[in-house]
């Protein structure tokens, strides 16, 4: 009965916060928890990246070390899965919450060489090919999994009772309907008459960032004054591909690449109508924050953002289809006032009733109760 009384050390587990989205997930729950039943503790890799210094501010204590290993070389692998579980127990959670996003095992092993239940929250819908024999180790030495979506539920763990559906959340006292910001507008050379298309999104392929441009450049023709504007780490091979694309367009001025930055809530308060074009997603927190900031939305129809529109249908367009975006974009660019401003309530009335920042804590310091209980 004392140990009920105890607060749950909750040791947080993630690669590295040089790709904010993940490291602000985390640190979503991690900060949020009751503080009077429970104490998060963080372990990464190193402390690079600018969002790391967001991380020591939070006073959460961070223990700097490896988590994972190759398992390439088995024997050496146990080895190393062993040292690692001997500073698992010097930590001494209750529960280790993984937030890796790979098919990694060799945590998960080494909790279970410390005895201390490991809980993983599936990120992503990968789960066949080569890493799918690594999603199966890591899944069933798991003491829980968190999915993102309905999806996942349904094709990768239809039978699996040790798995708990819980949506990312978005906390609308940090997202909300802003006035458009001065400095930016004027920095772009923004007037007021133009139209703003936003994403928000790493350049990766399977953020479909090559459909959205091959729309815009279409609706560009129907619309002159209209901007595009391209928020996410763009330092890489695809990313080039996309600027040399988007370069060779007749209105390449009109597309702005942006790059990574740590407050994007400037750019969605000069955006006029926010695009997904995923190939696939789990649970996409930026279109959660679009929508909590009162723009108008659309998004690709996969999982994730499946579920989150599932009540409005007429704001999905085909994957990988230009014509299908391009036809949306038309469609919402040109709606009314009226239309526009119910359009608006709809989407904050789904944040408010599914995807609220507290009620994603809330479901995580139900697991782990359940956990730590049994």
């Amino acid at each position: 009965m004392e140990r009920k009384q105890e607060k749950i050390k909750i040791l947080f587990t993630i690669p590295n916060f040089d790709t904010a989205g993940s490291g602000k997930a985390l640190l979503n729950i991690a900060t949020r928890l009751e503080k009077t039943n429970f104490e998060p503790h963080i372990a990464c890799s190193h402390n690079k990246g600018a969002f790391f210094n967001v991380v020591e501010d939070s006073g959460i204590p961070v223990h700097l070390f490896q988590t994972t290993i190759l398992m390439t070389n088995r024997f050496n692998g146990l080895l190393q899965c062993w040292k690692i579980s001997r500073k698992m127990k010097e930590i001494n959670p209750h529960i280790i919450h993984s937030f890796h996003y790979a098919p990694d095992y060799s945590e998960a092993l080494a909790a279970r060489m410390a005895g201390i239940p490991w809980v993983y929250t599936k990120k992503n819908m990968n789960w066949g090919g080569k890493s799918k024999n690594g999603w199966k180790l890591r899944s069933f030495l798991a003491s829980h999994i968190l999915v993102q979506n309905m999806d996942m539920l349904r094709e990768i763990f239809p039978s699996n009772k040790n798995v708990s559906l819980v949506c990312r959340g978005v906390d609308i006292k940090i997202f909300f309907t802003e006035p458009k910001d001065t400095k930016l507008m004027h920095k772009y050379n923004i007037s007021n008459y133009e139209k703003v298309v936003l994403t928000v999104a790493n350049l990766v392929p399977i953020k479909g960032i090559e459909i959205l441009l091959d729309a815009f450049q279409k609706l560009s023709k129907n619309y002159d004054s209209v901007r595009l504007f391209i928020v996410g780490d763009k330092d890489n091979d695809y990313g080039l591909e996309m600027e040399k694309k988007a370069a060779q367009f007749s209105n390449s001025k009109k597309i702005h690449f942006v790059g990574k930055v740590l407050d994007v809530k400037k750019y969605y308060s000069i955006a006029d109508v926010f695009v997904l074009p995923s190939k696939k997603e789990s649970c996409p927190v930026s279109l959660l924050e679009a929508m909590a900031s009162s723009i108008p939305v659309l998004a690709s129809n996969v999982s994730g953002s499946r579920d989150i529109l599932s009540d409005k249908p007429s704001q999905l367009f085909l994957p990988e289809n230009p014509a299908s975006l391009l036809d949306k974009l038309n469609w919402i660019i040109s709606l009314d006032k009226k239309n526009r401003d119910d359009l608006i309530q709809n989407q904050l009335e789904i944040i408010d009733k599914k995807y609220s920042i507290e009620r994603e804590v809330e479901q995580h310091e139900l697991l782990y109760k359940n956990i730590f209980l049994h």
